[in-house]
């Protein structure tokens, strides 16, 4: 069992360099290198140069690909010949779906019922059969394993294997490969299975050169198990609250990933809802990248300002699989959490031309009109009034409080909707 250790961590258990490097040449295989890309919004907003390591464009469509098939790989004649089974809400059905189809084994995927259809529909392009039961993941995954015992089919975990730890941790030795100057990497955490495995990697590779690399871990505030299993000196469940991120919505670390996180893992940060929105739509306009939610949580921790500059950072976009749907609102709450979009709930007496009013206050600040509702419904109003609420795009934080001081100063009520 190889180990790594430096002036101020205890060894950690998890794959050897050895084992990684191993798995590198079968997993290149089928996993193409992804591209490193620069970005120089992000480098200003650091203060100290961010490359943004883009796994969204990797087959399937994250890097979960590098650890499925590192694990069926392993699977010996009889164990094939039963098939595998695994659960997932997305990126790891898909990546156990190709890397099944690719090696010839027969798989079966069970989703949550409300799974995206996109994701849906790609798991069994892959040649899959898909199974649909639960209506959160942790009921998929009971399914999963009753069918395991069931049918002897090999049950491949998303992220507590060993396998799967030292498939994931080819992307660190890629990152290595691409920039060597890194000092930071930032890596999203959900069970653990990509940061352990590229944190295994990378701590080794550096205690060789003699040198130092920070891994900082980010998980969604709604859904970080982390933070309190570290607390708590072992992997402990939490209760998760609904978050855009839902691959990386895990309720209880692994515990080969969560040893080596406690031992290997400089930081773990969260992020908001807010925060993540706000880092998609950034990726989309700044890099011209479509990226995930999850995959999206370490620039998200950028701009959040949870990162220290020190020297070259590279942000892991963990992958690009978001249902269109989704992403319509997403941008729209980004465009509000970055205060260039605004709703307002304005209550104005009922008489001719007060429509006009609010329109040519809003013209003479600059504000494009996008969305109006005219009702003399709503709650609180009285007889004599009329509600409006109207959405405006603004440009920016300075521009938002202009619009809003020239409603009032008009006389109007101008109420912000934060929702």
């Amino acid at each position: 069992m190889a180990t790594v250790t430096d002036s101020t961590r205890t060894p950690f258990a998890g794959p050897g360099l050895d084992e990684i490097e191993a798995a590198r040449a079968i997993v290149s295989r089928v996993a193409q290198p992804t591209p490193m890309e620069s970005s120089r919004y992000l480098t200003d907003v650091l203060g100290a140069p961010v490359l943004l390591k883009c796994e969204n464009l990797q087959r399937t469509g994250s890097y979960k690909i590098r650890g499925a098939y590192n694990r069926l790989s392993k699977l010996d004649a009889e164990e094939r010949a039963r098939g595998v089974v695994a659960a997932s809400a997305g990126n790891h059905a898909q990546g156990v779906a190709f890397a099944a189809r690719e090696l010839g084994i027969h798989a079966t995927i069970f989703m949550p019922v409300g799974v995206a259809i996109p994701k849906f529909q790609a798991t069994r392009a892959y040649g899959a059969d898909v199974v649909l039961s639960g209506s959160i993941v942790d009921e998929t995954l009971r399914a999963a394993a009753d069918f395991a015992a069931e049918t002897g089919a090999v049950l491949i975990p998303p992220f507590d294997h060993r396998d799967v730890v030292a498939g994931q941790g080819t992307l660190g030795l890629e990152i290595l490969d691409e920039a060597p100057e890194v000092t930071t990497i930032v890596i999203p955490i959900g069970g653990g299975g990509l940061i352990s495995g590229v944190a295994s990697a990378v701590k080794q590779r550096a205690q060789l050169e003699g040198r130092t690399i920070r891994v900082i871990g980010v998980q969604a505030a709604n859904a970080a198990a982390y933070p309190v299993s570290l607390a708590a000196g072992e992997p402990t469940e939490i209760s998760l609250v609904p978050t855009i991120a839902d691959g990386i919505a895990v309720s209880k670390p692994g515990l080969l990933n969560f040893s080596i996180i406690r031992d290997a893992v400089d930081e773990v940060v969260t992020v908001t809802e807010d925060d993540i929105a706000r880092a998609m739509l950034v990726l989309l306009e700044r890099a011209k990248l479509v990226v995930e939610p999850a995959g999206a949580a370490a620039v998200a921790a950028i701009l959040a300002d949870k990162v220290a500059a020190d020297g070259t950072t590279v942000a892991i976009l963990s992958g690009g699989n978001i249902d269109p749907l989704l992403m319509q609102r997403v941008i729209g709450h980004g465009l509000a959490a970055s205060d260039r979009h605004l709703k307002l709930s304005i209550m104005m007496p009922d008489r001719p031309g007060q429509l006009a009013r609010i329109a040519e206050i809003l013209a003479g600040v600059n504000a494009n009109v996008v969305e109006v509702l005219h009702t003399r419904h709503g709650r609180g109003l009285q007889i004599s009034q009329v509600g409006l609420d109207v959405s405006v795009e603004t440009r920016g934080t300075e521009h938002r409080q202009q619009v809003i001081e020239a409603l009032r100063t008009a006389g109007y009520d101008a109420v912000v909707d934060y929702e």
